[in-house]
């Protein structure tokens, strides 16, 4: 995942910790295979070295290991896979390692911020950072809502899954990163690769912030569901789950894999809320956003960005104000999934949209703008 500088060699630096906790993020299995993948189809350059650290229990011994690698003129991949904590006297972010608990983070575990502070010298668009992270509800809403920040003076891309009582994530991203790497007939550029990653690892929507590249935009999942419920839940039966709940059986459907049968699902309720309740109302939005959360899952984030954008139109329609936390929340999620659209007609034409939107629901700081750059980016790109 580097980017290339010439002929100069390329470096991989391969971090993989699990704390010991009752249910650890398991990320040490999947290191070997990641890191038996050739150091130069790694890095992406024609010649490159590799460094492993498995379970490393010293934040110092990591820091020593970056520093060395921070010093490489070529092109530089730093993996990081583990769990997120943040000490409680200063509220900083740390990678728990091997005799990380919850009293002890200050000393056993690596701030976050020295990875940024290595990597600051470094020349512009050389370094690259990919990250299968997990982390609990309040480190992983602090994420989300970018009270805290991952992002340095590196292109970061990879994952950050929420682990509580109802998510016991695996470093999904990891294996399809490996597979990927290992099978591709070409190495893919670094976005793709994410992007192809992310799609692979199929990881719930709702409890996985992404990043790609890019500072993240906030995508205010819900973690507490797998497919959004209402607040109010419409009066609709069909006769396939007419005794169930029809988000647990959409949920299940779509997590077995048979996508097709989660949005028939969908679209039945979609179809009785619209004539009981009209196209302009916010039952008729809530499934079109169930049936965004579908098209993610099954890998169409350009087809769950236009159902996003339409869910916020139809709800703003509905007469819920620019400011209702429902209108935002649907164009932040549209949002988050249009940074996964590859193709450049679609990322346009959906930018468009979502920049009309913004203007009206700015979302965080910096949002708005956000569309603007990778618009114009776009517009560069595809210059003759």
């Amino acid at each position: 995942m580097g980017i290339s500088t010439g002929e100069q060699p390329g470096y991989a630096l391969l971090v993989a910790a699990e704390a010991p906790v009752r249910h650890p993020f398991a990320v040490n299995g999947p290191l070997p295979q990641l890191a038996a993948v050739l150091p130069a189809r790694l890095v992406g350059t024609s010649y490159a070295s590799a460094v492993q650290l498995d379970n490393p229990d010293d934040p110092n011994t990591v820091l020593t290991t970056l520093r060395t690698a921070a010093a490489v003129e070529g092109p530089l991949l730093v993996y990081v896979a583990g769990q997120l904590v943040v000490d409680h006297r200063q509220h900083l972010v740390h990678l728990a390692l091997a005799r990380t608990t919850a009293r002890t983070v200050r000393y056993t575990a690596l701030p976050w911020h020295w990875i940024g502070a290595e990597l600051h010298r470094r020349p512009p668009g050389t370094t690259t950072v990919v990250a299968d992270l997990a982390a609990d509800t309040d480190v992983w809403q602090a994420l989300v809502h970018q009270e805290q920040t991952l992002a340095g003076p590196f292109a970061l891309y990879g994952t950050v899954q929420l682990q509580d009582r109802r998510h016991r994530p695996g470093p999904a991203y990891t294996h399809a990163l490996t597979h990927i790497l290992r099978t591709a007939p070409a190495r893919p550029s670094p976005e793709q690769l994410h992007h192809q990653a992310v799609r692979a690892a199929a990881v719930d929507p709702a409890a996985t912030l992404l990043l790609g590249g890019q500072p993240p935009v906030d995508q205010a999942p819900q973690p507490d569901v797998d497919v959004p419920a209402p607040r109010t839940e419409p009066a609709l039966a069909t006769a396939a789950v007419a005794e169930d709940d029809p988000h647990r059986a959409i949920s299940e459907a779509s997590r077995a894999g048979r996508h097709g049968e989660a949005a028939a699902i969908a679209a039945s309720y979609e179809q009785a809320a619209l004539r009981q309740h009209g196209a302009q109302s916010v039952e008729v939005a809530h499934w079109i956003e169930v049936r965004a959360f579908l098209a993610l899952q099954e890998g169409a984030p350009d087809r769950a960005c236009q159902l996003w954008l339409q869910a916020a139109v139809v709800r703003l329609t509905a007469d819920q104000a620019p400011g209702h936390p429902e209108v935002a929340e649907a164009v932040d999620r549209a949002h988050g999934a249009w940074h996964l659209v590859s193709d450049p007609a679609r990322i346009r034409e959906l930018g468009t949209e979502l920049l009309s939107l913004r203007t009206r629901i700015p979302g965080k700081s910096g949002a708005r703008a956000d569309v603007q750059r990778r618009l114009a980016n776009l517009s560069q790109a595809l210059q003759p």
